[in-house]
This record gives structure tokens, sequence and C-alpha cells, in this order.
């Protein structure tokens, strides 16, 4: 029994990286529940890397219409996007730890340079497609629904 906190370090260093490794360029769900209670299902990649983040969706020609990357990380903070090499509009979703959407940026331009910040902080970014979070009535205060987001993080 000896060696069993050093089995246990051993585990919890080798298990976070294989699941990373797994879910590298997994496709995962994320639902949208509006506050009168509508919910919007899409179908995500997820960026979990600093080298996904950074390419995130640049040189998509397309996206189908319930798709979307989620940019997932460590610590809620100030984010900040742009749309560098994007040449598909998109909508910016900032999201809180506890899976409230703080703010949308609706059909950012393609190729643009200029910053989109988070005017707050948030620990990931829902990327949809242009007009979808308007089309479906998706705004702050609304809440995401994925095993990232819990109100006990």
């Amino acid at each position: 029994m000896k060696f069993m906190p050093a089995i246990l370090m051993a585990l919890a260093l080798v298990i976070p990286s294989a699941c990373n490794a797994q879910n590298k360029d997994a496709t995962r769900e994320i639902t949208i529940i509006s506050q009168d209670g509508e919910s919007h299902l899409f179908q995500i990649e997820l960026a979990l890397t600093p080298q996904q983040q950074q390419k995130g969706l640049m040189d998509r020609t397309s996206m189908e219409q319930d798709a979307g990357m989620l940019f997932l990380f460590r610590e809620e903070g100030p984010l900040s996007f742009w749309m560098k090499n994007t040449p598909i509009p998109l909508d910016m979703i900032f999201i809180r730890k506890d899976g409230t959407i703080s703010k949308v940026h609706d059909s950012a331009r393609p190729h643009d340079l200029t910053s989109v910040p988070s005017d707050g902080p948030a620990i990931a970014v829902l990327e949809l497609n242009g007009g979808v979070a308007k089309k479906l009535g998706i705004s702050a205060g609304d809440k995401a629904r994925h095993p990232f987001f819990s109100p006990a993080r």
C-alpha cells in the first residue's frame, strides 16, 4: 500500500493526457437553453490545446447550420477573438464557468483582424455560423449545457 500515492500520482498525470488525446478533434454536443426554456442542440468540435485554439475555424469555407466549435480554457478571465484567415462570418458566444452566456457577438466579419473582447470574464467561446444566434434568439443570460460547465466549478 505504500506505493499507492505514487501510482495515483502517475495515473493523475496519464489520464488527462489520454483524455485530451482521445478528445483532440472529437465532435461533441452542446445545448443552449434560452431564458424562455427553448433549447438548441449543436454538434461541436472542441478546441482544447493552444494549437487547436489558434487554428480554430480558419480556412473553413462552410459549416453545417447545427455545427460549431467550442474553445475551452483552464481559467475564467477576459477573452478576445479575431477572424484572421476565417472566410465565413461567425457568431461568438462568450460563456462563463457556470454555463451562463455573458455576451453574443453577431456575425463577426470574415478576415477581420479587429479583436472581439468578452467584455468580462469568460472560460469558453462557442463559435457558430454568423446569424444563427440571432435567428434562434440566443442571447446573454441564456445557459450552455455541456459537461465542461458546472455551477460548482
